[in-house]
């Protein structure tokens, strides 16, 4: 057959394999063999033959593997078949394979230097001791081209190269060679030892802890969180739940039978002012208030006036009148103090008032 059209048989046997899997980087230890033809370089004067390998290698990373290999081939001499001749020898060898990591085949290329040893019989006519026999050994280099296949634990591969043999010193041929070029086209298999590779496993997601979590953004962690649908402006307390701002207005007092405001009401009304502005959501009842002198009904319409002054110098300084309710008079009906009847006693400053009651 044509050597050429072997080689070729060779590789493309096998362009139409799937590889059963894909593999990641597997990094385990692997045997190898091989079998093929060796085309003998015609300067040595044998014949083509079958030739076997066998090897130990591991992959150094997805894409370079080294390999120790054994080599034998026995070919026949071209000019008396019944000659003995027989080459043998070791070689380590790189590959480095063009693949990405979820390849199922790739191409890669081989190179690598070795030891060669051949022992051969040759016609030593008139020497009467005859055939005459030769041995020697020297320096080889490998290279070569393949295509390798995945099938998970054993892989599949087919390769064509040359082996450079240095060898100067021959026996029985005709002119002296320098070195000897063999073709060598093959197919052969890997097989992964050990165990499969397990894959490193993620641990499991760990829980979040409930004290490292407010879903609610209060600033109470989920753990201690008993109101956990807070919404943004309440006033929360340490148990996540909203709790009502108290703005004290005990000092917005009022003269005697007076609704105009003091110097010391309006400085404590300021304050009141910056609480709304810093709590958006909070809404208040503008309430007005008046000691137990004078008739109900007068004292009504002074409870009227004192909340209406109250309620305007509120909104008269940003304060949004759709957060106040009122302004509303509560006349004498709720004092804080019940002083009685007695004038003066019954003028109790405390009582004339007006307060600001959240909603």
């Amino acid at each position: 057959m044509n050597k050429k059209l072997l080689c070729a048989a060779l590789l493309g046997g096998l362009g139409l394999a799937q590889a059963a899997s894909a593999q990641e980087f597997d990094d385990r230890w692997y045997v190898s063999g091989s079998t093929g033809v060796n085309f003998q370089d015609n300067d040595r004067n044998t014949e083509d033959s079958l030739f076997g390998t066998l090897g130990f290698g591991k992959f150094l990373n997805p894409n370079v593997s080294l390999e120790a290999e054994l080599n034998y081939q026995n070919p026949d001499k071209t000019s008396n078949p019944n000659l003995w001749w027989s080459q043998y020898g070791v070689s380590v060898d790189g590959r480095y394979h063009f693949r990405s990591m979820d390849s199922k085949w790739w191409p890669y290329v081989r190179g690598g230097i070795g030891w060669q040893r051949h022992e051969e019989e040759y016609d030593a006519t008139p020497n009467p001791i005859s055939p005459g026999q030769h041995e020697d050994s020297n320096l080889a280099l490998n290279l070569g081209a393949g295509l390798q296949f995945d099938f998970g634990r054993m892989d599949l591969r087919t390769e064509i190269g040359t082996r450079i043999d240095f060898d100067d010193q021959q026996t029985g041929v005709g002119s002296q060679e320098n070195s000897f070029s063999d073709l060598l086209a093959s197919i052969g298999m890997t097989v992964a030892l050990g165990p499969e590779p397990v894959a490193p496993v993620a641990p499991a997601p760990v829980a979040p802890n409930c004290a490292d979590l407010d879903d609610d953004g209060d600033g109470v962690n989920n753990c201690n969180d008993k109101c956990p649908g807070s919404q943004a402006g309440q006033t929360i307390g340490p148990d996540g739940c909203p709790v009502p701002v108290s703005i004290d207005l005990k000092g917005v007092n009022f003269d005697f039978d007076k609704s105009t405001l003091r110097p010391d009401a309006v400085a404590i009304l300021n304050e009141a002012v910056e609480i709304l502005k810093r709590y958006p959501e909070l809404r208040v009842e503008v309430a007005g208030h008046t000691d137990e002198c004078g008739k109900d009904e007068y004292n009504q319409g002074l409870s009227q006036r004192r909340s209406q002054v109250v309620y305007d110098y509120l909104t008269s300084n940003g304060v949004d009148a759709g957060r106040l309710a009122g302004p509303t008079g509560y006349g004498e009906s709720r004092p804080l103090e019940a002083l009685g009847d007695a004038f003066p006693a019954c003028k109790s400053e405390t009582n004339r008032r007006t307060e600001l009651n959240s909603q």
